[in-house]
């Protein structure tokens, strides 16, 4: 009855008891509403009959139920906490340095529709900062999309075969565009996971365009996936595991019998070889296991090299926590087989300079690195013309990679050198193989 109502205090010119001598609110407009409900009459806001509200604690109730004369509180405890609190803003405004006044007058509380109100614009409020966070997140999950930028830009991607240390580098070969692979169908209405057939429209490195059988030259339903992917799999994959090949819903009207436009379609077509998801896991598989201890170099003294540990691989690239770090934040990311790392006890063994660490003892789980897993050193005939110390030659400037600059050569060790690299009159470190 009283939804969307409240009350405020009642105008009256009864003296208030000892525990209500506040200052009265003023009164209220004689304009305001008058609502009838069943033969009952109830002002808005409080009237002499209907409805009020507390003005401690906001509670609304029947008006005849409140406490005391004026019915501006619904319990003793509320006019006791009313006046109480009206004691402490009194002496509050006294310390704040403002002029004391025979009565303080206290906040009173928000009506009900106000903190309905202000409730539900809380509530909205974390909904939107839940969107928010979620939708960051979803957008730094999935972060940058090659294809959309192939795509869009119409660029073309180096292929996987120009770069023979990354996985499946060496045997890409099979991979081009027209090649038929089974996918999910995401186009069907069915609540089982089924499978349909597409064409390599495009390729950008690992990730394949792909287009459904059937829709020709409509590339209204392409879509780009990482052809190493779980769900790609060779034609006669669907076959030989019992998975059904349903054809997507946009195209179904289009053949009555889509097994003779399947034959049609594939005969002398290519696919992806039997064995080509046992490829991709043995690509995957690299020898440095986490927590691994290796020598690398000190990136912020080029000249040295210290102690780190595998924290995590990704890609045959090495993300090298310094052993040092306490909070595993000092890291350092390098390839595998990077000329930068070395096993334990190589600075030693070729007269290197080396930062010792701090750390006398092993940290549980973390062991020396194999010797034989790093990349060797290509054995240089060092008969007749050699480096030598106080040569010059051409470095790339480590400050600025896109920088080649004159270099002295400071010191020669086993198959390496130190150089001097000599750049406006100033000497930095540089190590090179």
């Amino acid at each position: 009855m009283f939804d969307g109502y409240d009350s405020c205090s009642e105008d009256t010119s009864s003296s208030s008891s000892s525990e209500e001598s506040e200052e009265e609110v003023a009164p209220l407009p004689s304009n305001l509403p008058i609502i009838k409900n069943n033969g009952q009459v109830y002002t808005y806001p409080d009237g002499k009959s209907g409805m009020a509200t507390c003005e401690m604690c906001g509670m609304v109730g029947v008006r005849d139920a409140f406490y005391s004369k004026t019915k501006r509180f619904c319990s003793v405890s509320c006019s006791r906490s009313y006046s109480s609190n009206s004691k402490k803003a009194s002496i509050l405004a006294r310390l704040q340095g403002k002029p004391p006044t025979k009565k303080a007058k206290v906040l009173q509380k928000q009506p009900l529709v106000a903190k309905l109100a202000a409730y539900a614009q809380y509530q909205a409020t974390l909904q939107n900062q839940a969107k928010t966070k979620a939708g960051n997140i979803a957008v730094s999950m999935e972060g940058f999309s090659w294809g959309n930028y192939i795509n869009s830009n119409s660029f073309i991607a180096a292929p996987v075969t120009c770069f023979k240390h990354a996985p499946m580098g060496t045997c890409w070969g099979d991979i081009s565009e027209n090649v038929r692979v089974e996918v999910p169908n995401t186009d069907c209405s069915l609540p089982t996971k089924v499978f349909w057939i597409a064409g390599i429209v495009k390729l950008a490195g690992y990730n394949a365009l792909l287009r459904y059988e059937g829709f020709e030259n409509d590339s209204g339903l392409d879509f780009w996936c990482n052809i190493c992917g779980s769900d790609i799999h060779p034609v006669g994959w669907c076959a030989a595991s019992g998975k059904p090949l349903v054809p997507p819903r946009t195209i179904q009207h289009k053949y009555t019998n889509w097994k003779a436009f399947l034959v049609k379609r594939l005969t002398g077509a290519k696919t992806l070889p039997p064995d080509f998801s046992q490829k991709v896991s043995e690509s995957m598989q690299y020898p440095f296991k986490p927590c691994m201890r290796v020598e690398v170099v000190d990136k912020r003294h080029l000249c040295r090299t210290r102690v780190a540990v595998v924290e995590s691989i990704i890609g045959g690239r090495l993300r090298l926590v310094y052993e040092e770090s306490e909070d595993r934040t000092d890291d350092f990311w390098c390839h595998m087989h990077s000329p930068l790392i070395h096993h334990i006890g190589w600075s030693r063994s070729i007269g290197h300079r080396f930062k010792r660490s701090d750390i006398t003892k092993k940290q549980d789980g973390h062991f020396d690195t194999p010797p034989h897993l790093f990349a060797k050193v290509k054995e240089v005939d060092q008969s007749g013309e050699w480096f030598k110390e106080g040569m010059k030659l051409e470095a790339i400037d480590p400050l600025n990679l896109s920088t080649i600059c004159v270099a002295t050569i400071r010191k020669v060790t086993q198959n390496f050198l130190l150089n001097g690299l000599t750049t406006s009159g100033k000497l930095a470190p540089l190590q090179h193989q």
